[in-house]
């Protein structure tokens, strides 16, 4: 699995993040996926994001420059390592981040820590207005005790993940330690980001998981940093 590359639009995982996947239905239809979205305003770069289908419920709030008055990280996930990684992106990365999700745990944590990252790739595009006045890229270096994460973010508008990650396998209540790419590849795909993630040490698994998501939310906040001046692209334009 390490430094295996894989393009967000064009591998079949990628394409089965995207809306439309089989066991969806239309508006209104049993299982119906939805996805609401509050753009950013006078009052801050902000995004509401909420998704049902028939195996999750997710309402993904977030708000980039940490001025919401709420308290800057409110995560409910059912999963609680998992709300321990997010809480921990979230502070890192200065984002304010009010997550609620209801998932079919009793089968296993794939679908809710899937489905997660997907409302929160498309709610950190929409907080962001699409990148066009943001710095683009960004990187960090994170250590906690022996492991040793490095994330690196452009926000180019073109999905693609590297995931060059071995963890020893362990679960932690419904969070497998192969659930984390599930999560990025999510995040990458809905979000339209570039990201590199490499675990470069690591014996704890746990260690190893929270450097990447600290990591991750640094490299995160430094890529959707304001900017002025339109699109950081010798194009004129991300898409």
């Amino acid at each position: 699995m390490t430094g295996m590359e894989r393009p967000g639009m064009e591998r079949p995982e990628a394409q089965r993040l995207l809306p439309g996947r089989a066991e969806e239905a239309g508006p209104g239809g049993a299982g119906a996926a939805a996805a609401e979205a509050s753009p950013a305003g006078a009052g801050g770069r902000r995004a509401l994001v909420e998704r049902s289908t028939r195996e999750t419920a997710i309402r993904c709030r977030i708000d980039l420059d940490g001025t919401d008055p709420r308290p800057a990280a409110r995560i409910e996930t059912g999963i609680p390592f998992f709300d321990h990684l997010l809480t921990a992106w979230s502070v890192h990365g200065g984002f304010g981040l009010d997550l609620q999700a209801r998932g079919d745990l009793e089968v296993e944590g794939h679908h809710t820590v899937e489905d997660t990252g997907i409302c929160l790739g498309r709610a950190l595009r929409q907080a962001a207005a699409g990148y066009g006045a943001v710095a683009r890229f960004g990187a960090a270096y994170v250590p906690m005790d022996e492991a040793l994460a490095r994330v690196v973010v452009d926000a180019s508008g073109r999905p693609y993940l590297v995931w060059a990650v071995e963890v020893p396998p362990r679960s932690f209540g419904a969070f497998h330690t192969e659930l984390a790419e599930e999560f990025w590849r999510a995040v990458a795909v809905e979000a339209r980001l570039t990201l590199h993630v490499d675990l470069l040490r690591v014996r704890n698994a746990h260690h190893g998981l929270e450097a990447i998501w600290k990591a991750a939310g640094r490299a995160l906040a430094q890529a959707l940093a304001p900017r002025p001046g339109g699109p950081l692209s010798t194009k004129g334009v991300l898409e």
